[in-house]
This record gives structure tokens, sequence and C-alpha cells, in this order.
């Protein structure tokens, strides 16, 4: 029956490829958009992420996301420091500040962080060029890779650069990978004290304290802990990595905007494939009653169906992912798409989903196959 089922699917193969590109054309579509949405999410939460030190984010109690900032006292370090359960904590400094290139003249927005002087918590892990000792010279900063080619487009990676960052020199001294932030702009290391010299004028310039957990002590109650003593804010990593991702879920329209595109790929899929199925039934109702007329069960009819449906649906679903994975895989050096990849929750996702385009379709076409009456291929 098997055999069968296989040789009336593949009969005719206009009708058998256009199932078969319509479910392939909603797996794409799913999977590409939605993998798009989780790295655009990803990247609201880069710096947190590349950050792996901290076990702890303390910050203003109404901080609401990464990017809200209010600043803090410098007293509120050594407040931090004195809770039962810390064992380190160092400030941090985190902005948006304008560089303007000194060859050119021209200014770029970039983000600027500002490293604890004495640990230099929260710098890059991988160095392309230049080491993180370099920092402790006067006027040195780090540069990501992507934000060097944003502000020297078409130039070789070279150090002893110059810009001015609030009439102030910047020498870059080092180049390191970092992962791509929301905006897409340049990312600036450089020591705590260096920062705020290229900070706009402010009373109070500690943007967050990082602090780490002693070993055996509960992260969440030593946050706990942190907020009783100071009444500030204190989150894990993974909690501040959840509360900037739901601020952009609450507040801007992007899920909106990807849940449409989304839901217009599953519709897409199931019309062109349940539309396609139920035709291709239609033509083969003389011979699902030649098999009744010698005896096939329903059940037996039914099962060829969904095998014939599975079958369209694994080919599709193959399909679909092998060109979103080529796509993002070819667009992996694109700034606009770097770091963007399909996760294996997405793959499982649009696995369910065209599991569920698939069982439409099929039944679409069932009716007319259960209430076929065998005589009608004497017709």
């Amino acid at each position: 029956m098997i055999w069968i089922a296989l040789k009336m699917l593949t009969g005719d193969r206009a009708k058998y490829l256009g199932i078969v590109f319509g479910v392939a054309f909603a797996s794409l579509l799913m999977t590409h958009q939605v993998s798009i949405f989780v790295g655009i999410m990803r990247r609201t939460t880069s710096q947190i992420f590349d950050i792996h030190e901290a076990g702890v984010w303390v910050m203003d109690k109404h901080v609401q996301y990464m990017e809200e900032i209010e600043p803090l006292r410098d007293t509120d370090l050594q407040r931090v420091r004195s809770v039962p359960g810390v064992q380190w904590a160092v400030r941090l400094y985190k902005g948006l500040i304008r560089a303007k290139l000194t060859e050119t003249g021209k200014f770029r927005q970039v983000v600027m962080l500002g490293l604890d002087d004495a640990t230099l918590v929260g710098a890059p892990l991988t160095m392309i060029q230049g080491t993180l000792s370099e920092l402790r010279r006067p006027d040195a900063v780090i540069i990501d890779e992507a934000g060097y080619r944003h502000l020297w487009p078409g130039e070789p990676l070279t150090l002893g650069k110059t810009l001015q960052i609030n009439d102030k020199r910047a020498v870059l001294v080092g180049i390191c990978k970092a992962s791509i932030n929301f905006n897409s702009l340049p990312i600036v290391y450089t020591r705590f004290n260096q920062a705020v010299q290229y900070a706009p004028r402010e009373r109070k310039l500690m943007t967050f304290v990082l602090a780490g957990v002693q070993p055996g002590q509960d992260s969440g109650e030593v946050c706990r802990r942190i907020e009783e003593q100071t009444r500030l804010q204190a989150l894990t990593r993974e909690q501040f990595i959840w509360k900037t991702i739901f601020y952009y879920l609450r507040h801007t329209g992007i899920p909106f905007n990807f849940g449409i595109t989304v839901l217009l790929g599953f519709i897409v899929g199931v019309a062109i494939a349940g539309q396609t199925f139920y035709l291709f039934t239609l033509e083969n109702l003389k011979q699902f009653g030649a098999l009744k007329a010698m005896g096939v069960t329903n059940l037996h009819l039914i099962g060829m169906v969904f095998l014939q449906a599975l079958v369209v649906g694994v080919l599709g679903y193959g399909i679909g992912i092998g060109l979103a994975a080529a796509f993002f895989e070819a667009t992996k050096h694109n700034p606009a798409l770097a770091g963007i990849y399909v996760p294996w929750q997405v793959m499982t996702g649009t696995g369910v989903a065209v599991l569920v385009i698939v069982l439409v379709a099929s039944l679409i076409s069932l009716r007319r196959v259960l209430v076929l009456e065998p005589a009608i291929v004497f017709r």
C-alpha cells in the first residue's frame, strides 16, 4: 500500500511539485522571519551577553531596559560591595557619544563602554589586533571590527588612528570582536576614568554596577539582599536579558510586524498545499474507488493519504529550512545580518507548523475519499 500511495503521489509531477513548493515556501518564509526576529531580539541585549563575567547587574530602580540609563552615585559601588554574598563589584559606564574622525572631519555616533580601571571587567574576549593591556595607555580606546569598518569603510585594519570624542583626543590601540548591537553602531571600549572625560558632563556618571556572586551563593538571593540594603534594582544576567527583550516586545511594533509575516506564510502554505492536495485527490478518485472495490478499508485509505501528506511535508520542510540556512550562511559577513542564524527552537517550531499545514491539507481531501462509492470505478 505504501508503494501504491507514493506512485499515486508522484504520478502527476506538476501537482506533486506544486504541493512541495507550497510547503517549502511557507517553511522558508516562517523560518526566515522568525530567525531574523530572534536575531534582532538578541541584538537588543548584545552588551549584556558580551559582559559574561558579571552575574549581577545593579542599576537605578526605574531602569526598564539596557538603553534606558539613570546614572548612579559613586557611593552606590561601596554599598553594593558591602552586601553579604557579593564577591566583587565594579563600575561600568555606558553611553551614546558622537565621535569625529580626525582625517575627514566626519562624525559618527558610537556606543562607549567605560570599564573598571583595575580589572577591565567587560572587556572583549577576542582581540583581532592589539592587546587589552594597551587600554591602560592615555587616551586609548578599542573598537569592534564591525565598528571599524563602519567608521573607515574600505580601509585595512590599522592601529594608531585618532578620533575626537567630545573635543578630546582618542587613539585606537586595539580592534576586537563584539556582538553587533541593535542600532549597528560602533562599540568603543576604554577605561572608566577615561570614559568620564569623553562623556558629557553630568553630576553622576556611573551607569551600572557589575557584581560577582560568592561561590555557593544563590544569585537571586544576593539580588534580593542588594535591593533590600541599597534600594537599587539588582538583576541576574538572565533576568536583565529578558527584561530588556520584554521591553521591546511590549513597546515596539517589531513582534506585531514579524508576526503578521509569519502568519501570512502559514496561510499561504495551507492555501497552496490544501488546494493542490484537494485537486490531486479529486483526480485520483477512481484509483481510490478501485482500492475500495478490492476490499481496502477506509482506515488504510486514511493511512495512504496521511503518508502522502507526510512525504510532501518532509520534503517541503527540508527544502525550506535548507534555503533559509543557506541565506544566512551567504549573508553572515553582511553587518546588517551578521550573527543571525536558524536556532534549533525555530526549526522545531517550523516543523510543527508544517505538520499542521500538511494535516489540514490532507483533512480537506479526506472527506471525498471516505464517502466515495466503490462503484465509481465501473462508471
